[in-house]
């Protein structure tokens, strides 16, 4: 039995947000990119396989289908897409000085390197897909009342800039506001 593939809204018909929060003390975002979202790039709900399949199909990989932690954290060492795929919840994007986000089945996030996030409600059934660039699926959490030093501020910029979109793949909407294209 084949699983219907889940095709994504035409990038055209989505909205996209895209925050640019400066460092703070736990977390030390990102100097070059912003966090950016595709509000209902999916069109919904959907299963969690088929929205980790379209981000696998994409070339991002290390998919994983949970929620997101309830502290401020941040990952080094990867680019991370978190895609709803069901249910909705309110974040904490950018550390404790961030902005507060209410993100619902279909939304599309990118988190670059170093970006805070942290959940702070969750509806009932609220499941994100995760994934990352190649090379990156072993990423590192650490936890925003762990601190940053320069060492890892030169560890977030060397990280390899993804080269496509999870959702709409080769110089996708998302990738491009990422990247600074759009």
């Amino acid at each position: 039995m084949s699983r219907k593939l889940l095709t994504p809204r035409s990038s055209e018909e989505v909205e996209i947000v895209r925050l640019k929060i400066p460092a703070g003390d736990q977390v030390p975002n990102n100097a070059d990119h912003p966090a950016v979202i595709a509000r209902d790039a999916l069109g919904g709900a959907h299963d969690d396989r088929a929205v980790c399949g379209l981000m696998e199909r994409n070339g991002w990989g290390g998919t994983w289908t949970w929620t997101v932690f309830d502290y401020h954290h941040f990952h080094p060492d990867a680019f991370e897409a978190l895609a709803v795929a069901s249910g909705s919840a309110t974040l904490m994007l950018g550390g404790p000085q961030g902005e507060t986000v209410e993100v619902r089945a279909g939304d599309v996030m990118i988190l670059p390197p170093g970006f805070g996030h942290r959940r702070l409600a969750m509806g009932d059934g609220f499941q994100i897909c995760g994934a990352y660039p190649p090379g990156q699926e072993n990423y590192t959490v650490v936890r925003g009342s762990s601190g940053y030093d320069d060492a890892m501020r030169r560890q977030i910029a060397a990280v390899a800039k993804p080269r496509t979109d999870p959702v709409w793949g080769a110089e996708g909407t998302l990738l491009k506001a990422l990247l600074g294209r759009a």
